[in-house]
């Protein structure tokens, strides 16, 4: 019984640890998380951007398109471009989090499971221990009864020295 109470409260105890750890990484996630999410907004209004420049045509009566809707077309297509790069940078950080996370959690996994085996272990060796007193009350108990007898028999003895020592009194004075 003892022993389930102490590891209910040990397993209690570590995830409360594992719970506030989690909180602190999972807001780093999230927020890098954000970043991407919006990088890829971006990219999507500036791929909007770039539909709309490749229907553009200024030029000569609208049939064509002027130096400088071409100019305006790949000035957008290198914003996609670097937008791209942005992206794929905060993705390699999202993962590395994650990485780093999974790698933490393991790491916590491990040390909790080696406390957890060292806990039972002392728990075990307290529970011989405990044993072994119980065993060691029982004999001394049993070695109570020889020394209660002993004792009885010398109340006995004394209380019966005591009635020949008052008659042996009574009849000198009397």
């Amino acid at each position: 019984m003892q022993f389930i109470k102490c590891l209910s409260f040990l397993l209690f105890f570590l995830t409360g640890f594992a719970v506030s750890a989690q909180n602190a990484d999972s807001t780093s996630f999230e927020a890098q998380r954000m970043r991407v999410n919006k990088l890829i907004e971006d990219r999507k209004v500036k791929f909007g951007e770039y539909d709309l420049s490749l229907e553009k045509k200024s030029a000569i009566f609208g049939l064509f398109k002027s130096k400088d809707d071409m100019q305006r077309t790949i000035d957008i297509l290198k914003n996609i471009v670097i937008t791209d790069n942005n992206i794929f940078l905060e993705t390699r950080r999202l993962i590395s989090i994650k990485d780093d996370e999974k790698q933490k959690f393991q790491n916590l996994a491990s040390e909790y499971d080696k406390q957890v085996s060292a806990y039972m272990g002392t728990i075990n060796k307290l529970q011989k221990e405990n044993e072994k007193l119980k065993k060691d009350i029982e004999n001394l108990e049993g070695s109570d009864n020889s020394s209660n007898i002993l004792l009885y028999i010398a109340l006995a003895i004394i209380a019966v020295l005591s009635y020949f020592v008052y008659r042996n009194q009574k009849i000198t004075k009397g």
